[in-house]
């Protein structure tokens, strides 16, 4: 019972994307190898390496379901600042758990385009981010201490394939644990990749792995590591007017932690225009 909603997703891609492939002309144009690829930077768990161009901002909106009904969602908005080579972005992050429902830990971005894409190497885009302990830790909601992220991520176009692979870690320096009463640093690593697959100029059929490696304090004060491996199937669908994007997406990530897997249905939107023609 716990593998049927991953089935159920495959085989929904997989004939979508059969019937998708019986157009022998796809709207929009033949999909050539040489052809730019008309959505970028949509992922969903990992992150693309591209900044935002000049004059065009992005809201993305995701949420996440889990089994037992708690949710969480995020509100990204990403700017350039003023061009693509360097970016601003926050994200708002809204949870629910057993004991309560509110704000957690605000990320607040930047984002160097360190690397442009070419026909021979990928492109890299380092990002640096603090999290701000707006979330209320007694109810589970953050950290309740301020930390630092940092991730390195890498794209490359092969064809109508493009494939990300991302590499970071999380770190707070000085967060309080409550059961020794004393302070102590957290350093949580992750690795991440996913290969997405263009079936139609505007739909894609995505596939994300990700691991964590989360360094967390236990019940007797000390720091252990909890494991998380995940993968996740999903597509996205792309609309564009004019200078406007509209992207929106659905994922089934099925994660292993702890002996435990859990599945959960997630939701993605995405809005890109100009703020100024």
């Amino acid at each position: 019972m716990r593998r049927k909603p991953l089935r159920l997703a495959v085989v929904f891609v997989a004939l979508l994307a059969a019937k998708q492939s019986e157009a022998q002309t796809p709207v929009g144009g033949a999909l050539g190898s040489d052809r730019p690829w008309e959505i970028v930077d949509n992922s969903f768990l990992i992150e693309e390496a591209f900044n935002q161009e000049e004059g065009i901002f992005q809201n993305i909106f995701s949420w996440t379901l889990r089994r037992h009904g708690e949710w969480n969602a995020t509100f990204t908005q990403e700017w350039p600042v003023p061009g693509k080579k360097h970016q601003f972005s926050y994200t708002i992050p809204l949870s629910s758990n057993e004991v309560a429902v509110g704000i957690d830990d605000v990320f607040i971005n930047y984002r160097y385009q360190l690397i442009d894409e070419t026909a021979k190497r990928p492109a890299l885009a380092p990002r640096l981010s603090m999290i701000v302990p707006t979330g209320n830790a007694d109810t589970g909601l953050g950290t309740g201490a301020v930390g630092l992220q940092v991730n390195i991520p890498a794209s490359k176009q092969f064809g109508n394939l493009y494939v990300h692979a991302n590499v970071g870690s999380t770190w707070f320096p000085r967060i309080d644990s409550r059961t020794s009463r004393r302070h102590v640093s957290l350093f949580s690593p992750l690795l991440g990749g996913s290969v997405i697959w263009r079936v139609r100029p505007m739909l894609n059929a995505m596939f994300e792995s990700l691991a964590e490696f989360e360094q967390v304090i236990d019940e007797t004060g000390a720091t252990i590591r909890e494991p998380t491996v995940t993968m996740s199937p999903g597509l996205r669908y792309g609309w564009n007017i004019g200078r406007h994007q509209i992207v929106g997406g659905a994922a089934v990530p099925v994660s292993r932690s702890g002996g435990l897997t859990n599945v959960a249905l997630l939701a993605y939107f995405s809005y890109e225009l100009p703020f100024r023609e």
